[in-house]
């Protein structure tokens, strides 16, 4: 088992997502000779071409993982009360107090937890509006559609993969 060590450290490649992608780029038909070409705009307000039926499962996906966060939400604002109270009980002199580093570093952790969740639910509730616009499923930054393999894993997902990358 020494010897088998997954390529890029374990991480994805963008390999995997292209092949999603390239089933999206192939739908799409390039202008004919001596018609307008679509502008930005309108490719933005374009309806997206996906199915009621895969609108109906994204959506639950959504409303599902709204759900989830929204629970963790208020699980770790209790979670730090409890340490805002735990800091009140005790000395306030970190540097000599044993619980001292060990709490402050929890309440840091729980903090940055907190902060990804609500940036989580605000996506969430993005692409909802989106869903609800008509305009889910469209690239915000490009107006292509974005394919239904990466809605499935990342449904709250704003930009193609392609733009995606150029983002990082």
């Amino acid at each position: 088992m020494q010897g088998l060590v997954p390529p890029n450290g374990g991480r994805c490649t963008c390999r995997m997502t292209d092949i999603a992608e390239r089933a999206t780029r192939t739908r799409q038909s390039s202008p004919a000779k001596g018609s307008p070409s679509k502008s930005t705009d309108a490719k933005l307000t374009a309806p997206s071409k996906l199915t009621s039926r895969q609108l109906a499962s994204l959506r639950g996906l959504l409303e599902g993982d709204r759900a989830r966060t929204g629970m963790l939400i208020d699980t770790v604002t209790d979670e730090m009360g409890a340490f805002v109270s735990a800091r009140r009980d005790t000395a306030t002199d970190d540097e000599h107090d044993p619980e001292g580093p060990t709490l402050a570093f929890e309440r840091s952790q729980t903090s940055a937890i907190l902060s990804q969740s609500k940036q989580h639910l605000a996506e969430i509730d993005a692409a909802l509006t989106r869903m609800d616009e008509g305009r889910y499923g469209l690239c915000k930054t490009c107006g292509n559609e974005i394919a239904l393999g990466r809605l499935q894993v990342r449904p709250q997902a704003p930009l193609c993969i392609s733009c995606a990358e150029r983002v990082r």
